[in-house]
């Protein structure tokens, strides 16, 4: 089989993919998958098929199926894929909710555990950061984190950190009280949530840049650097945001570019 363009299939297990630029260039690789899986005597199931348009212009293609080989495939608002959650808009809102409520469940299994006088502090945060936090920060390498998706992942870790270490006693009342913040982040001795999310961003970044444009690999994350190299527009789109913080740690796009390709650095 070979789809109309390039990089525009994704496989894994029984779960294929499709990409196109267009629905014109999604049904002609559809059409070439479908006549490629008949000749091995597979079939696709149109019951469990659908297609999505990837757009921040809600008006775009509204068109609400789509007709390949006599099969009609019904269009989705958001799916599911490799375990994140994937919407039209490719906003990453409703993956980290979706992330943050399998986090929650998880918290609550073993909320015992962390709640426990017979376990040591450093036990407790083991068991943090081996059991709770994996779940959260599945897919979080392509999270481009806005200032509310920040405050939501760094709630959720202050909730895990009180039960974990427990109530103080105030030193002016004598009286026991919730830890702050401030006191939560000295006692937790590994860097937050958001910063694991931007560190592990960054790496996977760098890896994607080794491969070079002519890949396409870089356009299809970004889109078109012309279009969206704006570092003062703080949006939720994620070549922006990666560009903010490279400036906040004092790093250019080129000067970032020509450190990914130094592997001794």
């Amino acid at each position: 089989m070979k789809p109309n363009g390039t990089h525009q299939l994704l496989a894994y297990a029984d779960g294929v993919n499709i990409l196109g630029g267009s629905i014109h260039t999604l049904k002609e690789n559809a059409e070439a998958l479908v006549a490629a899986t008949r000749e091995t005597g597979l079939e696709v199931n149109a019951d469990k098929t659908k297609y999505m348009v990837m757009s921040r212009d809600q008006n775009a293609d509204r068109i609400h199926s789509v007709r390949i080989d006599n099969r009609t495939f019904e269009r989705a608002e958001e799916f599911k894929y490799l375990g994140k959650t994937l919407t039209n808009q490719n906003s990453i809102a409703e993956e980290i909710k979706s992330r943050l409520r399998s986090g929650s469940a998880c918290y609550h299994s073993v909320q015992n555990l962390l709640s426990s006088r017979l376990l040591s502090k450093n036990l407790k945060i083991k068991i943090y950061r081996t059991i709770i936090l994996p779940v959260v920060l599945y897919g979080c390498e392509t999270w481009s984190l806005a200032l509310r998706e920040e405050r939501k992942l760094r709630v959720f870790e202050n909730m895990v950190l009180r039960r974990k270490f427990g109530p103080t006693r105030d030193e002016v009342t004598g009286e026991w009280r919730r830890m702050h913040n401030e006191e939560l982040n000295d006692l937790y001795p590994s860097p937050n949530n958001v910063r694991v999310i931007k560190s592990r961003s960054m790496r996977w970044v760098r890896h994607v840049a080794r491969m070079g444009e002519e890949r396409g690999c870089i356009e299809s994350w970004w889109g078109k650097r012309k279009e969206r190299d704006h570092w003062e527009d703080l949006g939720v789109d994620g070549w922006i945001i990666l560009g903010f913080d490279l400036h906040k740690v004092g790093c250019s796009y080129m000067d970032w570019i020509g450190l990914t390709q130094d592997r001794d650095r």
